[in-house]
Order: C-alpha cells, then structure tokens, then sequence
C-alpha cells in the first residue's frame, strides 16, 4: 500500500524543523555512514548525525505530530517508530535503487525494529528543486512522487526505491521506518478500507447496529493478525 499523508506538519512545525536543520552546520555528515552494504554503493547525499541535538529536537517534533495525526495511525497502525533521520541532496546528489535492511537498532535506545513501513517526509517545497523524486517501484509499477513541504509518503519497506538526482536546488526530508501491529502489508490495506468506510459511516449517521459490526469485525481481525 502506498498512501500519502497531507499536513504531517503544520507551518509553525515545519518551520521549526527548517530552522533547525539549515542552522545544523557540523551535524550534517556523509549519508553512507548509516548504509548497509548494498546501499553504500548508490548512496549519495548528507543527512544528520542521528546523535546530535538537532536530531533530537526534531525527532521530537516530528514523533508529536505523527501520534496526533489520524491518517498516519489508521495506515500505519505503528507499535515502534524508529526515531526519524533527515536528509539533504544538492545538485547531482542521488540514491540509487536499493531495498531498505529489514531490521534496524533504535540508537537511542538498542532495541530491534522489524521495518514493515518506510516513510518520506518532505521538507522542501517542491519549486524549489528539480530531480530529487521518490520513485517506488510495486507490482503496479513505477510511482514518482514529489510531495509539497510537510507531506509524508508511506509504502511497504520491501518496495524497490530510489531518489532522483538533484538538477536544481536542494531537497531536504525526513525519513523514518514504522514497525506496525500488523506487518502484512495487504491486511493492512484491508483494516486501512475498513476504518474509512467506518469514518465516513459515522459521519453520516448511517444504521448505528451495521456501524456496531463492523466496527467489531475490524476489532476482530485486528486482534488475529496484530503482534504486539
């Protein structure tokens, strides 16, 4: 399932997170200091040292917002988000095709993360770049996507991807990885239909003892194929 996310962040959030990533200065390093083997090779931009300040203030912003924001959870239905990293191209900087590792270390904490979700969250407005699209490839084939500052993209971490190269500009995003209570991608999408099908029941007041079953039903499969 690949779902974008509008309005992650608010102007004053978003602003924040600029702020202080365009003032981070010594925080930005070499963005294959955290690729596997197979990313190292294609991968070629800056992102922030994930121990830093900066990283911290931001990561912080950025968790707030992700737990009050509905869509985020109805899609992602997350146990473990892994704390967010940021990125940065400039002109000719790209990340080839490349599958994101299966498990990652909470730096902060040492714990495990299976990845069942990637996640981008873009920073930059998007006329102030060219190149620099997300394109993921899934059995429908290629998607590029380029979303507005403050929009987030989700999708399957088993997804092929890869980051354009930069002709213009500069782009700058989040990017993170979610561990869900379901890690099957097509149930997923099935409890994410079902929940805006409830959504949009309740909105219109529809017969409150068919809204009753179905919210059951959705409880129901959600306790036999969650693992917490």
């Amino acid at each position: 399932m690949l779902i974008a996310i509008p309005k992650v962040l608010d102007v004053q959030q978003l602003a924040a997170v600029r702020q202080l990533l365009d003032h981070a200065d010594a925080a930005w390093v070499d963005g294959r200091v955290t690729a596997g083997y197979q990313g190292a090779a294609v991968k070629f931009n800056q992102q922030i040292d994930e121990r830093s300040e900066v990283a911290l203030q931001c990561q912080q912003i950025i968790l707030q917002a992700l737990e009050r924001h509905p869509r985020f959870i109805s899609a992602a239905l997350p146990n473990t988000v892994y704390p967010p990293m940021f990125n940065r191209y400039g002109e000719g900087m790209t990340f080839g095709a490349h599958v994101d590792g299966s498990v990652r270390i909470d730096p902060h904490s040492g714990r495990k993360l299976r990845t069942d979700i990637s996640a981008t969250l873009f920073l930059s407005d998007p006329d102030s770049y060219d190149g620099g699209e997300l394109q993921i490839d899934d059995t429908y084939g290629m998607h590029s996507v380029k979303l507005q500052a403050g929009d987030m993209v989700l999708y399957p971490a088993t997804s092929l991807h890869q980051v354009t190269p930069i002709t213009r500009g500069v782009r700058t995003a989040c990017f993170f990885w979610v561990q869900s209570l379901v890690r099957d991608d097509a149930q997923r999408s099935m409890l994410f239909d079902m929940d805006n099908a409830i959504q949009k029941l309740n909105q219109t007041n529809a017969d409150e003892q068919a809204r009753r079953t179905l919210i059951g039903c959705y409880h129901n499969l959600m306790r036999q194929w969650s693992d917490t």
